[in-house]
C-alpha cells in the first residue's frame, strides 16, 4: 500500500512548480492524470514548420524517461475549449480528489474549470491554484517568473556578497521551495481537513507569499531588533569566516559551517590554530580569521581536506560539482540518485524520493508518458466506448 493510494489528482499545470508538486503526490501513490493541451492538427498546420519543430522539441523534453517531473503519471490530452473535452474533464472531476492548475487568475473561470464551477460537480474536491502573486491584490495579474517573485519577497536582495550585485539562487526559492512544496503542503492539509468536514476547499498558493515565508527567521529578527541587514552581512550569508566557502589547492571548494562554539573550537584545534578560539565572535578579528582560514585551506586539495576532517566533528564538507552528485556515496546510499531500467534507453538515472516513509514508502513505477498516452485507458474507465472515443478524436477534443 502507498500513502496516497486511492487519491486521484487532475494536473492542469505544464512546467516548473505544478509538475514538481504533483510528482511528490504521484511518488506517494496518487493517481496523477496530466491534462495536457493536445495541439490540434489544424493548429500545427497553421503554425508552420518552425512551430512544428518547436512543438517536437518540447515533447522530446517532457516525454523523456529522464524527466522525473512527469514520472508515475498518466497523460490525457484534452482541448478544454472543445465542448466534448470539457465534458470529459467534468466527468473526471466527479471521481477526483484534487485539481491543480497554475493559470493566471481568471483564466480557469473563462474555461469553465474554476473552483466554484467544479465544487458544484464534486463538493469534496480540493482545488489548488499556484500563481506568482496570488488570486487577489494589486499584482495578481502581473506576469512574472521566479526572479520576480523572490525580488518582491525581499529574498533576492539579501543573497550575494557585501559589495556585489544580488545573486540568483537558480529558480529554487519561488518555483520549487515556494510554489511546489508549499502547494503540496496546502493540498495535503486540505485533504486532512476534508476527513473532518467532508468538504473540499480552495488552496491559494502565491509563489511570492511562499518566498516571504522562507524568510521567517530573518524577518523575525528584523521585527525584534529593528535592524535591517544589508546584502552579504546577514547571518548565513558568508559574512562570518566560520560559515563560509573556501577555495582549495586544486581550484575546488570546501564549505564550512562551524557556527556553534564547540564546532569552531574543534575546527581551530584540527587546523593547529587554537589561538583563534577566543575570537570567534570578536568583530575586529573576523577578517583576520578569514584570511588565516583561506591561507590554510589553499594548502591541500578539496578531497584531502575532507579526508583529514572526517570524524573531527567540525561541519566541513566538499562543495560538489553537479556532475559529482551521481557518485556521492551518501546520496547514493540514500537512493537520491537512482538507476532505472528503460525498455529502449537502458539504464536511466533520475533523482530519487526524498521523503522516506517507514511503512508506506514512495516508489518510481513508470517513466514520463507521451502526450495523451493514456487517452483510451482513461476514457474507457469513464465509460466511453471505442466509437465515442474516435468521434472525440475526429472533433479534435482529444489528441495524442
Amino acid at each position: 500500500m502507498k500513502a496516497l493510494e486511492g487519491i486521484r489528482v487532475l494536473d492542469l499545470s505544464t512546467i516548473g512548480p505544478g509538475p514538481f508538486c504533483t510528482m511528490f503526490l504521484a511518488d506517494m501513490g496518487a493517481d496523477v492524470i496530466m491534462i495536457e493541451y493536445p495541439g490540434t492538427a489544424s493548429e500545427r498546420r497553421a503554425g508552420g514548420e518552425q512551430a512544428a519543430r518547436a512543438w517536437d522539441e518540447v515533447l522530446t523534453v517532457l516525454q523523456s524517461p529522464f524527466n522525473a517531473l512527469n514520472r508515475n503519471k498518466r497523460s490525457l490530452a484534452l482541448n478544454l475549449k472543445n465542448e466534448g473535452a470539457l465534458g470529459i474533464f467534468y466527468r473526471l472531476v466527479e471521481s477526483a480528489d484534487i485539481v491543480l492548475e497554475q493559470f493566471r487568475p481568471g483564466v480557469a473561470k473563462r474555461l469553465g474549470i474554476d473552483y466554484e464551477t467544479l465544487k458544484q460537480k464534486n463538493p469534496r474536491i480540493v482545488y489548488c491554484a499556484i500563481t506568482g502573486y496570488g488570486q487577489d491584490g494589486p499584482y495578481a495579474q502581473w506576469a512574472g517568473h521566479d526572479i520576480n517573485y523572490i525580488s518582491i519577497a525581499g529574498a533576492l536582495g539579501l543573497i550575494g556578497s557585501k559589495d556585489g550585485d544580488p545573486v540568483l539562487p537558480l529558480n529554487l526559492l519561488g518555483d520549487y521551495a515556494g510554489g511546489a512544496l508549499q502547494g503540496a503542503i496546502g493540498i495535503l492539509s486540505a485533504i486532512v481537513a476534508r476527513e473532518k468536514t467532508g468538504a473540499g476547499q480552495f488552496v491559494d498558493i502565491s509563489m511570492t507569499d511562499a518566498a516571504v515565508s522562507l524568510l521567517t527567521v530573518s524577518l523575525s529578527e528584523i521585527f525584534r531588533t529593528g535592524e535591517i541587514p544589508k546584502r552579504g552581512e546577514a547571518m548565513f550569508s558568508g559574512i562570518d569566516p566560520y560559515y563560509a566557502v573556501y577555495p582549495t589547492k586544486d581550484g575546488k571548494y570546501i564549505s564550512l559551517g562551524s557556527v556553534e562554539p564547540y564546532f569552531y573550537a574543534k575546527l581551530c584545534r584540527s587546523l593547529g590554530r587554537e589561538d583563534l578560539i577566543p575570537f570567534q565572535r570578536d568583530p575586529e578579528k573576523q577578517e583576520r580569521i578569514r584570511s588565516v582560514f583561506r591561507e590554510i585551506f589553499l594548502g591541500k586539495t578539496r578531497d584531502e581536506w575532507v579526508e583529514m576532517m572526517t570524524g573531527q566533528d567540525v561541519c566541513l564538507t566538499k562543495v560538489n560539482e553537479v556532475e559529482e552528485i551521481s557518485s556521492d556515496p551518501q546520496l547514493r546510499h540514500r537512493n537520491m540518485i537512482v538507476e532505472l531500467d528503460h525498455p529502449t534507453q537502458g539504464k536511466v538515472k533520475q533523482v530519487g524520493i526524498p521523503i522516506k516513509l517507514s511503512d508506506t514508502p514512495g516508489e518510481i513505477k513508470t517513466f514520463a508518458p507521451s502526450r495523451g498516452q493514456h487517452i483510451t485507458e482513461i476514457l474507457q474507465e469513464l465509460g466511453y466506448d471505442q466509437m465515442q472515443i474516435e468521434k472525440l478524436r475526429r472533433s479534435e477534443a482529444i489528441g495524442g
